[in-house]
């Protein structure tokens, strides 16, 4: 099965856990990423390996494609690595929907400029490293091997290196179009130009996926029809809303947070109580952050030592500080859709791009 790239869910360190990459997917995600794999650990370390692999062992649904992310600079690691889970994307399509693995060299973290790994593999002395690895992984895995990068200096230089990632075995490559730093992941907006480039280049026939400026709904649209992209990714604006994808209406965040965790108990030990403590932190933040008491749930959240502490602070707690009764509570969402609500937050236009 051919992954669908329509909508694409973007690997997000200590987020792109299962329970979040179903939600995603229940409202409109097509492509699902998991976080960023350390090659080293996976072979190195048993208990990191299990956790991952328990993470990839549920399915979503057969129509919804998981891509495994690996980041490194070691070819024979990065390949060793992924035939750690390389019985997982054996049932491509049905069991479990894996449909790919994924070099990042986008990645502007710091870990991965010391470790010399992501987007800092983007100069063109390491371009060969870059080849070798791609033409490794695609030689040696089941499953389509596909890149994702930033632009290169100059940015002139990116459409070559797409065309030479292409005939290195990458089935498809994903541009965010910024240049890279570690400490400012988003200089700017993204100049969407050159992945209009990317899509104009006849030397390169392989599908080109859009990453940038998507905050809200109509941005969808906007971002494909400009650029002519063959699919859009989405990363943080999706921690606040996982419904964008969908339609233009936000979720209430409670109600949000709630179905979220439910996700959770149904596949229990898969997010860490951090992980999901994060997740109910972005959703509500999303919409509620200007509000007074926004604090004292953050600090009531981060208090709660188990999922029933949090089911409470949201059944209970928020409702009273929102001025909701129970019942108020309930209706809440279709207040806050007519705009009642939204028009305090502010937050969906002072978020930095995507």
């Amino acid at each position: 099965m051919s992954p669908d790239l329509s909508f694409i869910a973007a690997p997000m360190v200590n987020q792109s856990d299962f329970p979040f990459r179903r939600i995603a997917a229940r409202y409109g995600a097509t492509t699902v990423y998991t976080q960023m794999l350390s090659p080293e650990r996976l072979i190195h370390d048993q208990e990191y390996l299990e956790s991952h692999r328990r993470d990839l062992q549920y399915r979503i649904e057969e129509s919804v494609s998981t891509v495994v992310q690996l980041c490194g600079n070691n070819a024979e690691e990065i390949v060793e690595a992924g035939r750690k889970i390389q019985d997982l994307c054996d049932s491509i399509g049905a069991l479990l929907s894996i449909s790919s693995f994924y070099l990042n060299l986008g990645c502007p973290q710091e870990v991965a400029r010391d470790e010399h790994f992501g987007a800092y593999l983007l100069g063109q002395k390491d371009w060969p490293i870059v080849e070798n690895i791609v033409s490794c992984m695609a030689q040696s895995f089941t499953v389509p091997v596909s890149t994702k990068i930033r632009l290169c200096q100059p940015s002139t230089k990116t459409v070559e290196f797409a065309e030479r990632l292409q005939a290195s075995g990458s089935s498809w490559i994903t541009l965010h179009a910024r240049t890279v730093s570690s400490r400012r992941r988003r200089q700017g907006a993204a100049d969407l130009s050159e992945v209009k480039k990317l899509k104009e280049s006849e030397r390169l026939t392989i599908p080109v996926v859009s990453n940038g400026n998507v905050r809200v709904f109509d941005d969808l649209a906007k971002n494909l029809d400009y650029t002519g992209a063959d699919g859009l990714m989405v990363g943080e604006t999706l921690l606040g809303n996982p419904c964008l994808f969908s339609n233009d209406v936000l979720p209430d965040p409670v109600d949000i947070s709630l179905e979220y965790l439910d996700i959770c108990r149904l596949y229990p030990g898969v997010a860490t109580l951090k992980t999901i403590q994060t997740h109910i932190r972005h959703f509500i933040d999303f919409q509620c952050t200007r509000r007074p008491w926004f604090k004292k749930l953050r600090v009531a959240l981060n208090a709660c030592t188990d999922l029933d502490d949090i089911e409470h602070l949201l059944r209970v707690k928020v409702p009273r500080w929102r001025g909701m009764t129970m019942k108020s509570a309930e209706e809440g969402s279709e207040h806050e859709r007519d705009g009642i609500d939204l028009a305090d937050s502010g937050v969906l236009w002072h978020l930095p791009p995507n």
